[in-house]
């Protein structure tokens, strides 16, 4: 049924420090029932149910900006997962959540790294308390033949009561959420539909909290190409429509990842700085679309934070390519503390790293980038080319980009040494990257044609990627080395990893060749003006 898509909330998964939630929510009927949860698929037995009394206060600014974007913060105690808890929406409909334990300080005081956490959206306002909830909890374990968990149903009773307002409310109700644990998206789908039919609907909201704050919470501005959301994969699209969704995807990535970044985890750093590209190759590509003088200085800008967080990138990639080396070598040939070496060096260095740039976005420069990105992706300063239709003004925007690239691919021939031949190898990559980029939103309207040439332009920024990877490995390798052999260890598999590394690098640049020779075929640039 389609009300159940809509009230997914996550994906209950632990990755790191994140956890995620896949489950579904719906108000029974006026004392309804649970059905025979036994006539799903796959499900055997309902286990007897177990009860939580959980008490929970959640916390925002008093303008309540967490809550506009989505954002929830509580401390909860009792069940299982005591402490507290920090809610994200990713792009995908989900919420990722961090957590920290509860800790011996005051219940009122939130932990310093949710606080910071959130910065971007409280810009260092105050955190209180503004709504308590207490759920009497009964948790049914749905299980299949072995035993195993595949979901749970919790038949919570809810009073919430509304804190720090002049005229606090209560208010009370029945809510069922069935949770993914060890089963898939189907057996969730079945289950909707059986409690569908069983009188429930879909909850009137996306959280408990939303529903206890009601029309409290400010309602953000999503005006960002508002009549073009459906419209950017229709052949009859405009770049309005095409390039604006795209801005806004973009954006709204990169302010979901921002948190994850702050609380550092892993390959958050990787992700933000792919949307932070993403929007700076955009801005690029479609110049002619829009205001330079509005856009121009928005790229830099996306540049200079995009080059902090690189440091802690580099030094995240290097510790664990490097981990991945030595552990793929013969535990004979690994002659002295080479893992610990590296894991002391490279975790300082990216511990360093990643402190700056998380000062930097601590800083108002930041904040106010991503003011103005706002203020751009909610009302962009087109210019009137970017009215025509996406088919008739896009393409040519790719082929600039192709140019581009093939021109840096020209300059590769003519290099006179091999410094410089990496260089211009770096270049062939990073105009490979913007190629793809601006061909990119095109595939919904486009199709094959688009999807054929991002592929191929994806696979020569691959390889390249690969390449630089095994050329920067090289002197960290020999710089290790000599570190090494300074404090009396030995170095012999700093030198074997190093000629793995050079041997890796001369099979990439012929795999370079054959990328190249795919990506600048005419049957994949036929589309192209």
């Amino acid at each position: 049924m389609a009300g159940i898509r809509t009230t997914w909330i996550g994906y209950h998964r632990v990755m790191g420090a994140v956890v995620r939630e896949i489950e579904a929510k719906f108000e029974p009927a006026r004392d309804g029932g649970i059905p025979d949860l036994t006539v799903l698929d796959d499900i055997v037995s309902v286990a007897d149910p177990e009860t939580h009394e959980l008490d929970a206060i959640y916390f925002d600014t008093d303008g309540l900006a967490l809550s506009a974007s989505g954002l929830t913060l509580r401390r909860r105690v009792g069940g299982s997962d005591a402490g507290w808890h920090l809610k994200i929406p990713s792009p995908g409909g989900g919420r990722d959540e961090l957590r920290e334990p509860l800790g011996g300080g005051p219940p009122e005081v939130v932990p310093e790294s949710l606080e910071r956490a959130v910065h971007l959206y409280t810009r260092g306002q105050a955190l209180g308390a503004v709504v308590r909830l207490r759920t009497r909890r009964r948790v049914y374990r749905l299980c299949d033949a072995d035993g195993r968990t595949l979901a749970e149903l919790c038949d919570d009773l809810v009073t919430a009561d509304t804190l720090g307002e002049p005229e606090a409310s209560t208010k009370a109700w029945r809510e069922w959420e069935v949770e993914l644990v060890d089963g898939d998206n189907g057996l969730l789908q079945a289950a909707g539909e059986l409690l569908q039919a069983s009188g429930a609907r879909p909850a009137s909201g996306p959280s408990k909290l939303a529903r206890a704050l009601g029309n409290r919470i400010p309602v953000p501005d999503t005006s960002v190409t508002a009549t073009s959301a459906g419209k950017s994969g229709a052949p009859d699209a405009s770049a309005v429509d095409v390039v604006g969704t795209h801005l806004r995807q973009q954006l709204v990535e990169l302010k979901y990842r921002d948190p994850l970044v702050r609380r550092d985890v892993p390959d958050a750093v990787h992700k933000i700085r792919v949307a932070m590209r993403r929007l700076r190759s955009a801005l690029a590509s479609y110049r002619p679309l829009l205001d330079r003088q509005v856009t121009d200085p928005l790229r830099d800008e996306l540049k200079w934070i995009a080059g902090i967080l690189g440091d802690a990138r580099d030094a995240e990639v290097m510790r664990e390519r490097l981990a991945g080396l030595i552990a793929d070598e013969p535990v004979e040939l690994v002659m002295g503390p080479v893992q610990q070496r590296v894991n002391r060096q490279l975790g300082t260095a990216y511990r360093v790293a990643h402190l700056r740039a998380v000062e930097a976005m601590e800083s108002p420069r930041y904040t106010t980038l991503i003011d103005k990105l706002d203020a751009v992706v909610t009302n962009p300063p087109w210019t009137p080319r970017a009215a025509e239709p996406a088919v008739d003004v896009l393409p040519g925007r790719v082929t600039k980009a192709f140019k581009r690239l093939r021109r840096r691919v020209e300059a590769v021939a003519d290099a006179p040494d091999r410094r410089t031949r990496d260089q211009r190898l770096h270049e062939v990559r990073k105009a490979a990257k913007r190629a793809r980029y601006a061909a990119e939103p095109l595939v919904d309207v486009l199709g094959r044609d688009a999807e054929r040439f991002t592929k191929a332009t994806k696979k020569l920024q691959s390889v390249l990627g690969d390449y630089q990877d095994a050329v920067v490995t090289q002197p960290v390798l020999r710089q290790l080395a000599v570190q090494a052999h300074l404090d009396g260890e030995n170095g012999f598999t700093y030198g074997r990893l190093h000629g793995r590394q050079q041997a890796l690098a001369a099979s990439l640049r012929a795999s370079y060749h054959q990328a190249w020779a795919r990506a600048k075929a005419k049957k994949r640039r036929s589309w192209l003006p």
